[in-house]
């Protein structure tokens, strides 16, 4: 029974009800203030995911991997993981450099964070001293909007000269984050001899002073008097002047100077990394955008830059955007739009097809008011319009106007049983407040489970929670503070027939003969068999869940959606040439365009919008293992296709036909192809092995690596552990110590003389010049050991042969660890075209392959990426639901004040899962993650009408038998049922029918909710009604329990007490025994076994009581028949 509204409530009620002025200025003010924010919301694909984490990066020049490793993280790891607040630390440590990656937990302060990171590296005094300090940097986060590509047949520098200018328009204009790149910053090397140095008597240290010292003319001050400023010497930095740089005069009064001694070159700007469209040089300027950028306004003002610029440019050269994520992102908007105006106008359709046109009007006039108030409270908490926030607001579409209906259809059944409108509108306001607050109430539960869903996906799905609760809320106070006095005048009209009504008299007409004539014997039918219907509905919930344990219906856990780029990338071995790479580059871009041909000719339709093919680094997420790498040896080509939605296939077709025509360079030594998607979470396929040596990880990597290929859904699979250069160990002999040489002076020497030496810095535009001195590249040969010489503290070159040792040590590139423990990573890319194959992928690695591995290696494994985000998520989505559950129950136990008719009404929600993997299988779509958010969702939602129903069928039950009661309660409440459910499902099918590709990720929540909400509803009318009638059964039997054991038959209380203490006793000898002895008493030796003594135990008691049951039965069915016989003897 639900109990009485609190007199506050419903004086509040009741004044809203006959004031319209008080509830007209609620309107408005709703209304408006959705209007003011709607055009202040930025738009997005999906919600920012922002990771907090602050990097420590330590340069140590000369040193290897293992060498950075062993004295540098092993050193700083420990003192950082101890941190309070931090969650996780990744490192890596590669030639001359290590990096450490720290993250906090989410809302941590970061300024706090960077500060304690900075105390604990002060507290560390045992770093090498050859090693800079350690520089902490912030994360700081960034999107990419666009790519704005400069090309044409001219020369790079002229090409960077218009980039240049660009890049100072967009700051002009307020686009502050605009990085290019294919541009390297001018630089001189100053090649010094080693044949030179030692004829000459100078070091790299000598011409690096001298050139500093001239590079810059110094101020000197003002002379006032004269109004002149002084200045000392003069800027020497072309390479004519930098060969005139005095080194030294000699006795004889002549002066050596930098050209006497080396050659003097400047390198190009195109020196590092170079990009190409065709055969014309290019340079890319990317466009990003903090956190709280607009990538739609960034977009529109770097196109008008762009084109204003275009004007000035001379023929053939071109400024283009690619990757435009704005376009990309209004796109996709505009797609939920569509669907959200289809939902609507189904949704209103239907309300005027079952409510009269004023009611069917003041209901729908709900959702515009719902929504706009929900938009106000979302741009107040910061919330952008984004794929999942509009798809909150797209599932709230029928179920803002639930509670509408409600009211609305109740206020017009009071009307028409004789109450004059006000009263009428008033009585169902206060009828109907508990329960459709205990529907909003357990609605916003559920959906508010999905905030323990913590991680990157968590943070992904944060919008639909606060949505959906802002959206309900809003609803419910539109729907008893404003609704009530519209519905009011509304029924003033609706005491004459109008020909506007025709439609909804018709509807209703005929609904109701079907209602009167036909469902009220199905109900009287169900109750009467109420067993059968409800072993009918568990065994149709066990045949659906048997699909999901056949993998009849799949799951994949994350699809993401697919974007239209893709990068090949590509490293070649050591001994290749910067020729080479160029030419390796030129055979992806001849493949691209073949391939583009065939796919044109198959399919009708050309793929390729744009290629952009690079040299000197690698497009997107570089190959694992190439940090130490030179330029000349790394390349890529990044393709543009046209929107996946234009295509019949996806960019894993086009990877795989790609990787096919590709022919590889003899001195290619790794491809990669990779198609780019949207959102967060790791790679597909992410292996990581620990527990042993570098080798055999290595080794178990390149076994998986092996295994990996017999599968065609899988693709860019690379380790994270390439080998190192052979390393080379100095040690100084007893004759280099006896000529003063020191191992210190050894490695600063060795390291000016191999890594060159940077001399000076200039400013040159907007970018940086150096001038640096190093030795030749030719002198930098295998040999060097023989042919270097150096020079003694008496001022003689002695070779470097004669006064160190030499050892040999082969190795690894890079060193990773993960919270400090040494891994390997073996990552890779699964189309998700084939669910089933993407499973069977999955399910070899864990049941076959990887443990073969482990056991073959003596290696541990973990999947990580999206394997350990999705234990992750399942976890917290459980905890979620508990919590939920237990939320929902509690409302329900408040508002009907019973501990047992929660039960009732939450027992349809397991029904729920009939409808939803059913709906999975009939549109082949695999479960995932957002099928748990529909469930989550859905939990809330299928039980509202529950609540209607037995709210109803309670208030009958007071003047009524319990039978006629649920009969006429169920087809009472049978047109606002249909109408709930209908407008939720009705405000989602568009989404059913949606062939957008960037809308697939949404189809499983859209599924869970059409088809689960759908089936609810049937089994809700069959069900309940069953569920109350056998409810009231137990109840007649728990009552002649309580009279047989407290009433006058003192027999039958006796025989009843004897024989709980005969099962309770039994128990004891059985699983009682087991569990305190874990065996059984000897007497039952016969049918002891040596396992399974808990079902044995629990077979024995079981079967006892039974058959104590049994015997109970017969006695009493025997004395019945002997107490019948003895009063039929007894005369009348």
């Amino acid at each position: 029974m639900v109990r009485d509204l609190p007199r506050t409530a419903g004086g509040i009620l009741s004044y809203f009800t006959r004031h319209r002025t008080a509830a007209n200025l609620l309107l408005v003010v709703l209304i408006v203030a959705g209007l003011f924010a709607m055009p202040k919301m930025r738009a997005q694909f999906f919600p920012d995911v922002i990771v907090d984490n602050v990097t420590v990066s330590v340069a140590w020049p000369g040193a290897g991997a293992e060498d950075v490793d062993e004295a540098i993280v092993q050193v700083l790891e420990p003192a950082l993981l101890s941190l309070e607040g931090a969650s996780d630390a990744n490192s890596v440590s590669f030639e001359g450099r290590a990096y450490i990656t720290l993250e906090f937990e989410p809302g941590w302060d970061m300024a706090r964070a960077t500060g304690d990171v900075e105390t604990a590296i002060d507290q560390i005094s045992t770093l090498p001293e050859d090693a800079d300090d350690p520089k902490i940097r912030r994360g700081s986060w960034r999107d990419r909007v666009t790519d704005v590509i400069v090309t044409g047949p001219v020369g790079v520098e002229q090409l960077a000269l218009y980039s240049d200018e660009l890049v100072l328009r967009l700051f002009s204009a307020g686009v502050t984050r605009a990085t290019i790149t294919g541009l390297a910053a001018p630089e001189t090397v100053i090649e010094l001899p080693l044949s030179r140095m030692v004829a000459n008597n100078i070091s790299m240290q000598d011409i690096a002073r001298a050139v500093a010292a001239e590079v810059t003319a110094d101020p000197a001050g003002d002379v006032g008097g004269a109004n002149t400023r002084v200045r000392t010497g003069v800027s020497k930095r072309s390479s004519d002047q930098i060969k005139d740089i005095v080194l030294r005069t000699n006795a004889d009064g002549s002066k050596l100077r930098i050209g006497d001694v080396a050659r003097v070159r400047v390198e190009g700007v195109d020196r590092e990394e170079a990009y190409f469209v065709g055969s014309d040089p290019a340079i890319s300027i990317r466009v990003d955008r903090s956190a709280k950028g607009d990538a739609i306004k960034i977009q529109e003002t770097v196109q008008k830059t762009v084109d204003k610029l275009s004007e000035t440019l001379p023929e053939g050269t071109k400024m283009q955007l690619i990757r435009t994520r704005a376009d990309y992102i209004t796109g996709r908007l505009d797609m939920l739009y569509s669907n959200a105006l289809t939902g609507l106008v189904l949704v209103v359709s239907l309300l005027f097809l079952f409510l009269n046109v004023r009611t069917a009007l003041w209901v729908a006039a709900g959702i515009p008011t719902a929504l706009c108030a929900a938009i106000a409270l979302m741009y107040v908490a910061g919330i952008t319009i984004n794929m999942i926030s509009l798809f909150a607001l797209l599932i709230t579409l029928g179920i803002v106007v639930d509670d509408a209906i409600v009211v609305g259809e109740h206020a017009d059944h009071r009307a028409r049983m004789g109450l004059d409108p006000i009263s009428a509108a008033e009585t169902a306001a206060h009828r109907m407040a508990l329960p459709v607050f205990a529907a909003t109430a357990t609605t916003i539960i559920a959906f508010f489970g999905l905030v323990a869903v913590g991680g990157r996906f968590g943070d992904l799905i944060a919008d639909i929670p606060f949505t959906v609760s802002v959206v309900l809320a809003a609803s419910f106070v539109e729907c008893f503070l404003i609704l009530p006095n519209h519905m009011a005048h509304s029924l003033k009209h609706s005491v004459k027939d109008h020909w506007y009504d025709m439609p909804s008299r018709t509807v209703n007409a005929g609904f109701e003969w079907i209602r009167d004539t036909i469902f009220r014997r199905v109900i009287a039918a169900v109750i009467s068999a109420r067993y059968v219907v409800l072993a009918g509905a568990v065994a149709l919930l066990a045949s659906q869940v048997v699909m999901v344990i056949t993998k009849e219906v799949q799951w994949r856990f994350f699809s993401a959606p697919e974007q239209s780029s893709v990068s090949g990338n590509f490293a070649m071995v050591s001994s290749a040439q910067r020729e080479d790479t160029l030419a390796m580059m030129q055979e992806m871009q001849r493949a691209v365009e073949e391939v583009a041909k065939e796919l044109e000719t198959e399919h009708g339709v050309n793929p390729v919008e744009y290629v952009l093919a690079q040299i000197g680094s690698n497009s997107g997420r570089a190959l694992s293992g190439t940090e130490t790498k030179s330029k000349d040896l790394l390349g890529a080509i990044s393709i543009e296709l046209n929107d996946p939605d234009l295509r019949p296939f996806s960019s894993s077709v086009f990877v795989g036909a790609l990787q096919d025509k590709v022919r590889e360079h003899p001195l290619v030594e790794t491809i990669s192809f990779r198609g780019w998607r949207s959102g967060p979470g790791g790679d597909a396929l992410d292996v990581q092995f620990y527990g042993a040596s570098a080798e055999t990880l290595k080794g178990a990597a390149e076994d998986l690596k092996t295994a990996l290929n017999r599968f065609a859904a899988v693709s860019a699979v690379e380790d994270d552990l390439a080998y190192d250069k052979e390393e080379l160990i100095l040690e100084l002999t007893a004759q280099g110590e006896m000529l003063g040489f020191t191992i210190d002076d050894l490695g600063r020497t060795l390291r000016n003389r191999l890594n060159g030496l940077e001399a000076a810095t200039y400013p040159v535009g907007s970018r940086s010049a150096t001038i640096r001195v190093e030795l030749p590249k030719e002198e930098l040969t295998a040999d060097f050991l023989e042919n270097m010489q150096l020079r003694s503290a008496s001022g003689t070159y002695v070779p470097l042969a004669d006064i160190v040792s030499v050892k040999q040590r082969a190795g690894f590139s890079t060193v990773r660890r993960e919270n400090g423990i040494r891994i390997v990573s073996v990552t890779g890319d699964i189309s998700e075209d084939d669910p089933a194959a993407a499973d069977e992928v999955m399910m070899a690695l864990e049941t076959e392959i990887l443990p073969d591995i482990a056991s073959k290696r003596q290696v541990d494994w973990q999947l990580s990426g999206l394997s350990e985000q999705e234990d992750q998520f399942l976890n917290d989505a459980r905890t979620g639901l508990i919590l939920c559950l237990t939320g929902i129950y509690l409302v329900l136990t408040w508002v009907f004040a019973s501990w047992s008719r929660p039960l009732v009404i939450m027992s349809v929600i397991p029904f729920g899962l009939v409808g939803t993997i059913y709906g999975h299988y009939i549109w082949e779509v695999p479960m995932s993650m957002f099928t748990v958010v529909g469930l989550l969702g859905m939990t809330g939602i299928i039980i509202n009408d529950s609540i209607v129903l037995i709210t109803t069928i309670d208030e009958y039950a007071k003047e009524r038998g319990l039978v006629p009661s649920i009969i006429a309660g169920t087809a009472d409440r049978l047109r606002p049922v249909i109408l709930t459910t209908l407008t939720t499902v009705l405000g989602l099918a568009p989404l059913l029918y949606e062939r957008s590709s960037q809308a697939q990720f949404l189809k499983p929540t859209v599924i869970t909710l059409v088809y689960g909400l759908g089936f609810g509803m049937l089994l809700v009318l069959l069900v309940v009604p069953a569920l109350i009638a056998v409810q009231h059964d137990f109840q007649r039997l728990f009552k002649s329990f309580r009279f047989a054991i407290w009433g006058r038959a003192r027999k039958i209380a006796f025989a009843l007490s004897g024989l709980g203490v005969l099962l309770l006793g039994w128990f004891g000898v059985t699983m009682g025994w087991a569990i305190a002895f874990d065996r059984l008493p000897s007497i039952f030796a016969p049918v002891m076994a040596n396992s399974g003594i808990m079902s044995k135990a629990l077979m024995l008691f079981m079967g006892g009581t039974i058959a104590a049951c049994l015997l109970i039965f017969v006695l009493s069915f025997l004395g019945d028949i002997i107490i019948a016989r003895k009063r039929a003897r007894r005369p009348v």
